[in-house]
Parts: structure tokens; sequence; C-alpha cells
């Protein structure tokens, strides 16, 4: 017997188009996957930054925190009210100015999002949550904060993982590794 062999099972012609036009489909839109991955270099932050409040133009040192899940703002002399029938708190936000060393404190007033139930180790809590613009490195985010009035901490701003997604890698390792570029050069320290 000469010639060629067949496959013995017969497959259906709608079946092989399928086949054909899935395999094609993979081949055409892998190249588009893999250009795009390699044109975004991956930013990489310390575990600490410093970052700019906008625009309010607030300096401030920020901690990249992984094990938090909503970002967090220190916030002093909450005072929750009512504005065109809608929720909104009032605080103040104190930084250090870095020339003078003095406490500085600049009153906010924001529109209150949603409200958080936080657990820790005192008890469970609920705060207020809001949206806030901040600059790091080259980029303004505009993120949710839940406020808290967290006393004399090191670091008034804790970025949670919500955040994080958007920004980029987390080295442990390295602190200020951007400085925030915004149009904001002339933030208060």
């Amino acid at each position: 017997v000469t010639g060629v062999q067949t496959c013995a099972l017969p497959i259906s012609r709608s079946i092989e188009k399928w086949l054909v036009a899935g395999a094609l489909a993979l081949l055409l839109t892998q190249p588009a996957f893999s250009a795009s991955e390699t044109k975004r270099p991956v930013k990489v932050f310390g575990w600490v930054e410093e970052g700019v409040l906008v625009p309010e133009n607030i300096s401030v040192k920020i901690k990249l925190d992984t094990g938090a899940l909503t970002s967090s703002l220190d916030a002093k002399d909450l005072e929750s009210f009512e504005k065109d029938g809608e929720k909104w708190v009032r605080f103040n936000v104190e930084v250090k100015d870095t020339e003078t060393g003095k406490q500085v404190s600049t009153p906010f007033e924001r529109k209150v999002e949603r409200r958080i139930k936080v657990r820790g180790a005192g008890g469970a809590e609920r705060r207020p949550v809001v949206l806030m613009s901040l600059c790091i490195g080259e980029h303004v985010y505009t993120e949710q904060f839940s406020l808290k009035n967290r006393g004399k901490m090191n670091y008034p701003v804790l970025i949670g993982r919500r955040t994080l997604e958007n920004l980029g890698v987390v080295d442990a390792s390295r602190t200020f590794t951007m400085e925030p570029k915004c149009g904001t050069e002339s933030a208060s320290k």
C-alpha cells in the first residue's frame, strides 16, 4: 500500500476551524503582550519616601506599608459636619518644617467617601475615608485614605496595598528613592 496515511479519528470541519482560529489568535496576540510588558519598566520605591499632598502643596514622609489594605493619614482635630446634605470631615495635618524645625498645621476639608472598621490591638474602631491627592515620584495619585489621629508618628502617611498596586515594587532595604516632581517645587517641608 502506497500513499499518505491520514488520522484514523475523524475531526469535524467546524472543530478543525475552531482549533486553527484559536491557534492563530494565540500567535497573533503573544507579541502584543510581550511588547507592552517590555516597554514599561517597573518602578522600585523604598519603604519610606517623600511625597507632597496636592493641591495644598504639603511635603510629607510616607511609609509604604504592605501590611495595610487602605492608606492612612495622620489627621488631628477630626470634626464631622454636613455640607450640601453630604457627610464631610474637617481636620488638620501637622508636619515638621525642615527649615525651621517647627510643627506646621494645615487645615483640610474633605467629603467622606465611606467609613471603615479597623481592628487593632486596642479593639475595633470606625474611621472616615476621604479622597486625597498625593505626588510620589513624577505622578499624582488620587486615592482613598482613612483618617486617624495617630499621635506623634514618624510617618504621617501610610500607603496601603490598594495604592501600592498602582505604584510599583517596594524594596525594604531602600529609602527616599524618588523625589516628588509633580510641579510642586515649593512644597512646605
